[in-house]
């Protein structure tokens, strides 16, 4: 039983709300309660990296210190004083009742669940209740009908734009900075050996998490991944901020001309030019808004250091693609979470949870988001998700995966990027075309192939890369719905040449790997 002093207000603050900026701490009040506490319902809704809890519940702590340091009234509860307690509306209606609260306050959650979840809380209470905008991203959700409808494709360059104009940024006037809206095709180049040592030194912290460990345990708090007593990821306002900084000084030079690049042959493989700050964003430590003036002050005070391309493409990845997932998320859900375009049924490969095959670049992309509970955009769209999409894998599993092994994985986030982006399951809303490659874009893209028990330049055989058969199993099985895609014209022309004959057999050798993902 938790007692509690006498409060005239509870207000909620959820994991990913820790928005030290919001206009509810700009004055202080001790007739106001915040409640921010460590929940069973969300350790267990899906199977999370041991990593990820412990970040989660470490920086929830910072923030409830500092809150107290500012002199606000916190409530901050562990696993030991939530254990009693159903699910999160439960505990919610014993804190009003301890306290005699006559308001209930919440932010906006940004996944479907929990807004639903306290929706429904607050038509139940005899207290007023009233829900906040969380004051952190650039759209509100009264905007996202005017960017997107639901049910209907949306391409994000129409969206970056969009946002590019209203909120002014890398701007002159009505055109874009430089003149050109998009850089990309400047931004796909291949580490080469002679790159790999000017490859900069990751930012990592050291906060001691023994004592989450020992509570994750003690609740039989099922977890996966490679537990680390210290956690290298930031934790407070400041960590991020650092972060942040460190991005922009050594990193942003290099990021848009690497940011598709993947190696195995570096210490700093794992991070490489990318900004590793999404767990800080998602979590709200740092707003876009702070992330963008800090890249962009950058980018204008590097003397050519930086140049366009390298700018633009880290703004497209904020100010574009993770606002427009997020409309696409809100607009399409529930429903967004059962698509299954292709119909894809079979079960993920249990080596997605150790690491355990023989294909390399697999084997380096899981073992690194088993180690770090991180890997960047490409090895996830292009490696792990690629392979469950040739692969036929159910979008449920993929998900599920992905939202537990990422340390930056929250669904309004996760899922338009996996069912969507990763998987086609949505048939299109968010990509014109499944994101689908045979090994040779792996194999121009890192140097993974190099030491691979297969061999990517076999397209048939025992020895053959299982990308290359299973891509052209993937093109074959889906031909009727892929030859509708104009985008898919080439690879559809490409396979109807072959004989019939060298269709049989790719298509024989690629279902007898279906048949045996496991033992890949």
């Amino acid at each position: 039983m938790i007692t509690l002093e006498a409060a005239q207000k509870v207000r909620l603050i959820l994991g990913d709300q820790l928005n030290a900026t919001h206009s509810w701490f700009r004055t202080k009040d001790l007739n106001i309660l915040y409640l921010i506490a460590e929940l069973h319902q969300e350790a267990r809704y899906t199977r999370h990296h041991v990593q990820k809890a412990c970040a989660f519940f470490q920086a929830m702590h910072n923030f409830a210190d500092a809150l107290v340091k500012a002199g606000h009234r916190v409530c901050y509860l562990t696993l030991d004083e939530t254990a009693e307690f159903q699910d999160l509306p439960h505990l919610i209606a014993h804190i009003i009742d301890r306290t005699g609260a006559t308001l209930f306050e919440y932010q906006q959650p940004d996944e479907y669940r929990l807004s639903q979840q306290l929706l429904q809380f607050s038509t139940t209470q005899p207290v007023k209740t009233l829900c906040v905008a969380s004051e952190h991203f650039f759209l509100e959700h009264r905007d996202f009908s005017t960017y997107c409808k639901a049910k209907k494709a949306v391409r994000m360059e129409s969206f970056y734009r969009k946002m590019r104009l209203r909120f002014d940024v890398l701007m002159e006037g009505e055109n874009p900075i430089g003149g050109k809206w998009n850089y990309d095709t400047s931004n796909r180049e291949p580490l080469t050996p002679s790159d790999l040592d000017d490859i900069p030194q990751p930012l990592l912290f050291a906060s001691d998490v023994s004592a989450i460990l020992t509570r994750l345990k003690r609740h039989n708090i099922e977890t996966i991944g490679h537990p680390n007593n210290r956690i290298v990821w930031p934790t407070t306002r400041t960590q991020a901020r650092e972060l942040l900084s460190h991005f922009c000084q050594f990193c942003l030079p290099n990021f848009g001309r690497f940011q598709d690049a993947m190696t195995q042959d570096s210490e700093y493989a794992w991070s490489l030019y990318h900004s590793r700050i999404s767990f800080s964003l998602n979590t709200k430590m740092l707003s876009p808004r702070q992330v963008i003036d800090a890249a962009i002050d950058a980018f204008k005070s590097s003397s050519g250091n930086i140049d366009i391309a390298q700018i633009e493409g880290f703004v497209r990845q904020i100010l574009g693609w993770r606002e427009y997932v997020r409309a696409m998320y809100w607009i399409n859900m529930p429903d967004y979470r059962s698509r299954n375009q292709l119909k894809a049924v079979r079960t993920l490969p249990d080596w997605f949870w150790t690491a355990n095959t023989r294909m390399n670049c697999l084997h380096k992309s899981i073992e690194q988001s088993l180690q770090f509970a991180y890997a960047h955009h490409i090895q996830r769209l292009m490696i792990t998700g690629n392979f469950s999409l040739l692969a036929g894998i159910d979008p449920d599993q993929v998900d599920d995966w992905y939202l537990g092994i990422y340390i930056d994985a929250i669904e309004w986030v996760e899922l338009p990027n996996t069912r969507g982006m990763s998987q086609f399951a949505d048939g299109g809303w968010i990509a014109s075309k499944p994101y689908a490659a045979s090994g040779n874009y792996i194999h121009k893209m890192s140097d993974y192939c190099g030491s691979c028990y297969y061999n990517v330049k076999i397209k048939t055989g025992n020895n053959a890369c299982p990308f290359n058969l299973l891509y052209w199993g993937f093109i074959d099985r889906h031909l009727a719905t892929f030859e509708k895609n104009p985008r898919m014209s080439f690879p559809v022309k490409n396979w109807l040449k072959r004989s019939p004959q060298d269709r049989l057999v790719i298509r024989q050798q690629a279902d007898s790997l279906l048949e045996n993902l496991d033992e890949l």
